[in-house]
């Protein structure tokens, strides 16, 4: 589960720099009209109940189609998140020096970011990596680079006590959640939250990216696809919640966390061949379990 690009995938996009802001956007006219319009025609409660339930079937589906062709590996993520950037730990697993830091990557897809981090030779952790799409752990635990000397992937689902079956409580010392709380619901934001702060150490840090509040995606949703206020069905079965920043600092801060950084970021996507010119807006952020 991660930024989902499929109304707009191509060869070539060049992805022009992140602007970090305190706002979302100012609607034009017509995109509140998109947004009034989307109201005409809601998601069924019936058929609402049925997404939540088959969650996980539409995410297998998901990774059965594509496997690992769909996203890209996310490369900015060091750059984004200097956490990752640690000094080099020792190589060495976790049941075998207790020093070794410990990484969670939730709602891991095929391993889009721990992947690059090992390939470029930052094994600073003992990477745990869990998701709730079965097939796509498969596909983690199936890629050249994956060697439980150093990683465990995992089925779980996040939302529930799952999680605690694999990991103790208080061992995390970093959690990464990029684009996984959006397709989760809104209803399930703050077990899910609270689990997290559960697996954190004192000083554990959560990194945080997900959809912004009138991000583009949004917007151009059909009536019949939106489900209640900000979250949509796709078009194959899977969901998404678009954030404003201030409610996700409110979502850590209300389980335990101190908001370090919360803001949106802003970013174009542009490809001039295919005339395409996307823009994009998201919430970053980093939050972090006081010491005692």
């Amino acid at each position: 589960m991660e930024e989902y690009r499929a109304s707009y995938r191509n060869d070539g996009p060049y992805n022009l720099g992140d602007v970090e802001s305190t706002t979302a956007k100012v609607l034009t006219d017509d995109e509140k009209l998109r947004l009034e319009e989307q109201n005409k025609r809601m998601v069924s409660e019936f058929q609402a109940l049925k997404l939540e339930r088959e969650a996980r079937k539409h995410w297998d589906l998901f990774y059965k189609r594509n496997e690992d062709r769909f996203f890209k590996d996310r490369h900015w993520t060091t750059r984004e998140f200097e956490e990752l950037l640690m000094e080099d730990a020792s190589s060495a697993s976790a049941e075998q020096n207790e020093n070794v830091k410990q990484m969670l990557e939730i709602g891991c897809g095929v391993g889009n970011l721990i992947f690059p981090l090992i390939e470029d030779g930052r094994r600073k952790f003992f990477i745990y990596a869990c998701d709730l799409s079965p097939r796509a752990v498969e596909l983690v635990k199936k890629h050249n680079l994956y060697n439980e000397q150093y990683m465990k992937a995992f089925p779980c689902d996040i939302t529930s006590d799952d999680v605690f079956k694999t990991l103790p409580e208080a061992s995390l010392d970093i959690a990464t959640l990029i684009f996984v709380l959006s397709a989760i619901h809104p209803n399930n934001f703050p077990s899910t939250v609270g689990n997290i702060f559960r697996l954190m150490k004192p000083g554990g840090m959560v990194l945080f990216r997900d959809y912004g509040l009138y991000d583009m995606a949004q917007l151009r949703f059909k009536p019949g696809n939106k489900i209640s206020e900000n979250f949509y069905m796709r078009q194959d079965g899977t969901r998404s919640y678009y954030f404003a920043a201030e409610e996700v600092s409110r979502l850590f801060r209300d389980a335990g966390f101190d908001v370090v950084v919360s803001s949106y970021i802003h970013r174009r996507t542009v490809n001039p061949k295919e005339n395409i010119d996307v823009p994009r807006i998201f919430v970053q952020g980093k939050f972090r379990k006081l010491a005692k």
